[in-house]
């Protein structure tokens, strides 16, 4: 992640990158799409807003031509993290809440800022195969998190729920971290320190316990 940060990104490694994003938004996006009713979910979908799955089908037709479902690559930790997104979907649906708030405040926060690093890394003259970095059903992004936020608020979880969404978000966090360390080909000692934001906190009500999960996930993580 540092180096595509530094703007050291190639090609071949955006190109797999596209391919590991479209495997996992398709399995978030429609396991949110089959869970919108229920309680924990309802509060926090946002498809309009917030969905990649088609910009990713867009960016990866540029990249790889009209028949790019045929050279869709799906390395290990992306069909990892797919399966983990399944498995949640099916048996734990109010865990999505973990997955939804890490990818999309995370691809919210820094779309536009990693969409110029990568338009200028790959000497793209336009902004075509890179519409996944824009969110044009978000007219503020900060205004938008900050609903998001207080919408993930209103969530009505029990104490072990809450531990659980808790855990789950560090489990997210270490299988983003899987999947960029792949695409990049980049060390384990690059990973970057990610802190959970604060509305997650209150969300979940249970401050010493992400602090030592993440803790743990910072030590594994040097």
């Amino acid at each position: 992640m540092l180096s595509y940060q530094k703007g050291q990104i190639t090609l071949q490694q955006y190109k797999v990158l596209l391919c590991s994003l479209y495997e996992i938004y398709k399995a978030l996006e429609e396991e949110l799409d089959r869970n919108s009713s229920h309680p924990a979910v309802a509060p926090i979908y946002f498809p309009h807003e917030l969905a990649r799955l088609e910009s990713l089908e867009n960016d990866l037709e540029y990249f790889f031509g009209q028949d790019w479902e045929k050279r869709v690559i799906v390395p290990a930790a992306t069909q990892r993290y797919k399966q983990r997104l399944r498995k949640v979907g099916e048996t734990k649906p109010e865990l999505l809440v973990a997955h939804a708030y890490t990818r999309y405040l995370g691809d919210l926060s820094g779309g536009q800022v990693l969409g110029k690093i990568t338009q200028k890394s790959l000497g793209l003259s336009s902004k075509e195969g890179l519409s996944f970095f824009s969110f044009p059903g978000v007219s503020s992004p900060n205004r938008f998190k900050q609903l998001y936020r207080s919408r993930m608020n209103s969530v009505e979880l029990t104490e072990e729920e809450k531990a659980a969404v808790l855990e789950e978000a560090v489990e997210a966090f270490e299988l983003n971290i899987q999947v960029r360390e792949q695409d990049s080909g980049s060390e384990a000692g690059d990973r970057p320190v990610r802190v959970i934001h604060p509305q997650f906190l209150k969300t979940t009500q249970n401050k010493n316990y992400l602090h030592k999960q993440t803790e743990q996930s910072r030590g594994s993580s040097t």
